[in-house]
């Protein structure tokens, strides 16, 4: 039990843990708002605004710096850590989900929707419930990494050391 208790004391850990819930809260408000309908995905998925890497990430980082300086080991593993997590999440991950929504557009197309010969011509076929559509929401936009990254340094400013 006391080591339990001893993680909920642990204010590097509260701080990155705090910051990544709140960005999946929001980002589930923003996708609400924006859809007009709730996605409970988007309360554990990847993608969307803000960046809730970016937000864990810099939390961490900036929980760090204030814990153990910014001259310690900790701080520098922590901040190179950031920047190839932010990094990923606008390139690769995000070159993947363009790369998905594609392959869904295409998917929904003649001669991809259907067995050759059958319903030619039908363009409203959808997808066999075998044939899943891809993840689109994978990586970030530069501005999503951005909130995500001030919302992680200003959760880990706010969260008692």
């Amino acid at each position: 039990m006391n080591t339990i208790n001893a993680a909920f004391h642990n204010y590097v850990l509260m701080s990155a843990v705090i910051a990544w819930l709140i960005a999946q809260v929001m980002k589930t408000t923003v996708t609400f708002i924006k859809l007009k309908r709730f996605e409970p995905e988007r309360l554990v998925g990847a993608g969307g605004m803000p960046s809730a890497h970016s937000a864990t990430v810099c939390a961490l980082t900036i929980a760090i710096s204030r814990a153990e300086g910014v001259s310690s080991p900790l701080f520098a593993i922590a901040f190179l850590f950031a920047i190839i997590v932010m990094y990923d999440a606008m390139g690769v991950r995000r070159a993947a989900g363009e790369h998905a929504k594609a392959i869904n557009e295409m998917r929904r197309m003649p001669p991809f929707n259907q067995e050759e010969g059958e319903n030619e011509g039908n363009l409203t076929e959808p997808m066999d419930e075998e044939e899943k559509e891809l993840k689109e929401y994978l990586g970030h936009t530069p501005l999503e990494v951005l909130a995500g990254a001030l919302l992680g340094i200003l959760v880990a400013m706010i969260v008692p050391q």
